[in-house]
C-alpha cells in the first residue's frame, strides 16, 4: 500500500500562467531567503557522506587511473619469441650451472607459451564452428528483450497518456465552479476592503464630532 494518501497537483489547464514580472518578483522572493552557498552546499538535514573503503586492488586501479597509466592487466612478455642461451657442452653443469638454470627457464616459458598457443587454437576453432549460432542466438534473445521493453513503453506512455486527459478532464469540468469560487472570493474581499473604509470613515467621523463637541 502507497504511504503517499494525497496529492497536490496543479491546475495547468484551467489556470492562467503568471507574467514575467510576477515570475520575476517570486523568485526574487526565494532568492533572498537562500544562502549564499546553497547551490554547493547540502541541506542541514542530509546525512554525512559516508567514507568509502576499498579494498588494495581497487584502490590501486583507482590511482593507476588518476595517474593516467596504462592499464597492464596481462602480462604479454611470456608469449614473446624466446632468445635461446648460449650453447652448452658436457662440462657445463660443473664449469658453468647458471647456463643450465636459463636453459630450463626458456624451456619453462617455451612450454608456457606452446600452451597457450593450442588452447588459443582450439578455442579457435570452437568458435568457427558454433560461434556463429552462438551470436544469432543471443542477437535473438537480445531481440525479445527489446521487443518486449518497448511494449512496456507504449503502455507507460499510455498509461501517462490516458492519466492526463483524465486530469484534464476533471480540470475542464470544475472550470466553471472554480471561476466562479474565484469571482465570489475577489468580490468577498471588495466588500470586506469597503466595509473597512467605510468603518475607518465612521471612526473619523465620530472622532470628529467629539473633538467639536469638547471644542
Amino acid at each position: 500500500m502507497s504511504l503517499i494518501q494525497q496529492s497536490h497537483d496543479s491546475l495547468p489547464y484551467i489556470e492562467a500562467d503568471i507574467n514575467p514580472q510576477t515570475r520575476s518578483e517570486i523568485e526574487g522572493l526565494i532568492a533572498r531567503e537562500l544562502s549564499e552557498d546553497h547551490a554547493g552546499a547540502l541541506h542541514p538535514l542530509m546525512p554525512n557522506f559516508l567514507s568509502p573503503k576499498f579494498s588494495p586492488l581497487i584502490a590501486a586501479e583507482i590511482e593507476r587511473v588518476a595517474a593516467k597509466q596504462p592499464i597492464r592487466a596481462i602480462d604479454t612478455s611470456r608469449y614473446e619469441a624466446l632468445e635461446a642461451p648460449a650453447s652448452t657442452d658436457p662440462t657445463s653443469n660443473e664449469t658453468n650451472p647458471q647456463l643450465l638454470d636459463s636453459w630450463r627457464t626458456v624451456l619453462q616459458k617455451a612450454y608456457t607459451s606452446s600452451t597457450h598457443l593450442s588452447t588459443r587454437l582450439h578455442n579457435l576453432a570452437l568458435l568457427e564452428q558454433f560461434g556463429k549460432n552462438a551470436w544469432l542466438i543471443g542477437n535473438s534473445q537480445l531481440e525479445e528483450i527489446l521487443k518486449k521493453v518497448d511494449t512496456e513503453l507504449v503502455e507507460i506512455r499510455a498509461m501517462a497518456e490516458k492519466v492526463n486527459l483524465e486530469r484534464q478532464t476533471v480540470q475542464e469540468g470544475v472550470r466553471g465552479e472554480m471561476a466562479g469560487l474565484d469571482d465570489g472570493w475577489r468580490k468577498g474581499i471588495g466588500r470586506l476592503v469597503e466595509v473597512q473604509i467605510a468603518a475607518e470613515q465612521v471612526r473619523r467621523e465620530i472622532l470628529e464630532k467629539r473633538r467639536a463637541g469638547v471644542a
